[in-house]
């Protein structure tokens, strides 16, 4: 017999509204859906300075964003910008996959995604990173807990976004709205090595 797994939790105090951070459209839509099935209306902000190429950025925005908007979302969308990303994980090249280089990825976004809650005026924010099989779950309660405690008035929702019948919904969800579904987390150095530039 298979053990159910724990539902999702609203935040201690509650929540009406939250800033997610989206990586993309197929980890976003079945947490949107439970979020607006359970009275939170989020607002998709969409900042991965990390996709490498920007073709591969430009395609998993776009998905992003047509997802938002057959729902009626806000979807706002983070700057561009490789170089600096590169720059925020120089010396980590090599790292292996869930390690240092993606502490300091995730680090930089959330900082980000809490910069922007605060902007909006939002004090949750949570985000589609913690869905993914490719992510640590700790690395990424630790970079959200970090960028809660750099920027006053923000809550992070650390949530396994994995439970709760997520991870099967993502995935008729992926069929239903025909989503692009990438192979690879995003930078240059997650790619499938028959995809690594020489």
């Amino acid at each position: 017999m298979k053990h159910r797994q724990p539902a999702i939790l609203l935040p201690e105090g509650g929540c009406t509204q939250v800033l997610l951070h989206a990586c993309c459209a197929p980890c976003s839509s079945a947490i949107v859906e439970w979020m607006l099935a359970n009275g939170v209306r989020p607002t998709i902000y969409y900042f991965n300075p990390n996709i490498y190429p920007q073709e591969e950025y430009t395609i998993r925005k776009e998905e992003s964003k047509r997802h938002a908007e057959s729902l009626g979302l806000t979807w706002i969308d983070g700057d561009y910008d490789h170089q600096s990303w590169r720059c925020h994980v120089a010396g980590l090249e090599h790292e292996p996959e869930r390690g240092g280089r993606c502490q300091q990825c995730f680090n930089m976004r959330l900082l980000a995604a809490a910069r922007k809650a605060r902007e909006l005026g939002i004090i949750h924010f949570t985000t589609t990173l913690a869905s993914s099989r490719w992510k640590s779950l700790e690395q990424i309660t630790l970079a959200g807990q970090a960028a809660q405690a750099s920027v006053p008035g923000t809550v992070f929702w650390a949530q396994n976004w994995r439970k709760g019948g997520l991870s099967d919904r993502r995935n008729e969800l992926l069929r239903q709205y025909g989503f692009y579904n990438q192979q690879y987390c995003g930078c240059e150095f997650s790619m499938p090595a028959e995809r690594q530039q020489p």
